[in-house]
């Protein structure tokens, strides 16, 4: 029996249209599961805000994602758009004013990171220039390589340039300590290069008493070297394959195969994974989405990610609880008629005792035709483990950490539910469930519970008991 509900999850990023705590609640009802909060914009005590609106809605538990700016560098305010001609020279020059010329502001010291030769794109990508000398401690002179408009404020890209780990800047610092103070569940590190700016943020958050897990955003080229990603993904808790970005700094043609390579790495790891940047990006304007888009997310699903996320879509767009239902009738429809992706030769081995006891219970349940996995955890783990192998029923999480509930709601399959440790706490909410027709009108419902001889132990799961419920 297959209880109809979504596995993939939707995370949604709040802005001016849905800044109100009616928007919020109807983007929670009509799928969401996550919030992104995007600290490149807004104020603090707009965050204050937004995160007791979240947190006053009780019911399900919502994950909130803190996406750091990190050095996103942009262009400064321009006197008025300026246009541009192949073989222009641009003097890029850090704390200018604009004079109205072709002597641009930017917010950062490119004198001190780039080097004669290398590309430098304007505008997201729109305007394409090369370094051709460092004029001084502050400017840079650049070659236009295609006629184009640029704007205030639009942003740069340096896809050969080497930050040398500088990728946490004052305003990331100071807003991870301010996150550290909120109920924050997860931190997204932008423009990742390497395994050790995550091991960076994880040092820094822990020296803040936070336990927020980190999210590392594949979005440049250091980033996506095949020794490199997989140790990325080996030190997170999850992967954003950030599209865009990526796009620039990369290639538009190796996204699609970046994004296969990140989930299933995730998946055999036990990490979240997100896929992020324009999946309904029609919608922002338009009450339905295009077939591309509708494809888009659709494949996202086959290839099994945890989340689906909407920025624009939801943060200006002028039909945002559309989109959210849109994109939730996509998913519904993939996961029912499609499966999901293989990745045997991903996660084959045994990897700890959680992962093989993960595989049996899913096995098990599928052999018998259960109704549910329940996933007694305390830090989340193991229902994550068991997420990882994308079975084709809910996971029901029960943990006495609501910081874990929260976390798990972006997690594939997975509903979480908040309940003190017990020995039979996940038997307590099957049969708690049943009485309220989670499972429908089938009877008797077969659950299988993965659990520990000590409950409230992290890293203590060793046990599966299999229990029908009349």
């Amino acid at each position: 029996m297959s209880i109809l509900f979504k596995r993939t999850k939707i995370l949604a990023t709040i802005g001016p249209a849905t800044n109100s705590p009616d928007m919020i609640d109807k983007l929670v009802l009509a799928g969401v599961n996550g919030f992104r909060l995007n600290f490149s914009h807004g104020s603090y005590e707009e965050r204050d805000q937004q995160i007791e609106w979240i947190r006053a809605r009780g019911g399900k538990p919502v994950a909130i994602l803190q996406d750091l700016q990190g050095p996103k560098i942009r262009l400064g305010n321009l006197q008025h758009d300026v246009e541009v001609k192949q073989g222009d020279e641009l003097t890029l020059q850090y704390g200018v004013e604009h004079d109205g010329g072709l002597l641009l502001p930017v917010q950062y010291n490119l004198a001190e990171k780039v080097q004669e030769g290398q590309p430098l794109y304007l505008f997201d990508g729109k305007v394409r220039t090369t370094v051709v000398r460092i004029k001084d401690d502050i400017s840079i002179v650049v070659k236009v390589e295609n006629d184009g408009v640029l704007m205030s404020r639009k942003g740069i890209n340096l896809p050969e340039t080497d930050f040398g780990g500088d990728i946490l800047t004052p305003k990331d610092l100071q807003d991870i300590e301010y996150g550290a103070t909120k109920d924050i569940d997860y931190v997204a590190l932008s423009f990742v290069q390497s395994a050790d700016d995550i091991n960076n943020l994880r040092q820094i958050l822990l020296g803040h008493g936070s336990t927020a897990h980190i999210i590392a955003k594949v979005e440049t080229k250091a980033a996506v070297r095949e020794d490199v990603l997989e140790e990325i993904v080996k030190v997170s808790d999850g992967v954003m394959v950030a599209r865009g970005d990526l796009a620039v700094e990369a290639g538009t043609e190796i996204v699609p195969i970046v994004q296969r390579k990140i989930i299933a790495l995730c998946r055999k790891y036990g990490k979240l994974s997100i896929v992020a940047t324009q999946m309904m990006a029609s919608m922002v304007d338009a009450p339905e989405p295009t077939r591309a888009e509708v494809s888009d997310v659709s494949t996202a699903v086959i290839l099994g990610t945890d989340a689906v996320m909407l920025s624009d879509e939801t943060a200006n767009g002028r039909y945002p609880i559309e989109t959210v239902k849109a994109m939730k009738k996509v998913i519904l429809y993939t996961q029912e008629h499609s499966s999901v992706a293989t990745i045997s030769d991903y996660i084959s081995g045994v990897k700890s005792q959680r992962d093989a006891i993960s595989t049996a219970a899913v096995t098990l349940a599928e052999e018998l035709g259960a109704s549910v996995i329940v996933a007694e955890t305390k830090s989340g783990a193991t229902a994550a483990s068991i997420a990882a192998h994308r079975p084709n029923l809910p996971i029901i999480s029960v943990t006495s950490e609501p910081r874990s509930a929260q976390q798990l709601g972006l997690s594939y399959a997975n509903k979480s539910f908040v309940r003190p440790d017990g020995e039979k706490a996940g038997l307590d909410l099957a049969r708690e469930l049943k009485a309220v027709g989670f499972f429908g009108e089938v009877s008797p419902v077969t659950v299988v519970i993965v659990s520990g001889r000590q409950p409230g132990l992290i890293g203590g799961t060793d046990t599966i008991r299999v229990r029908v419920l009349e």
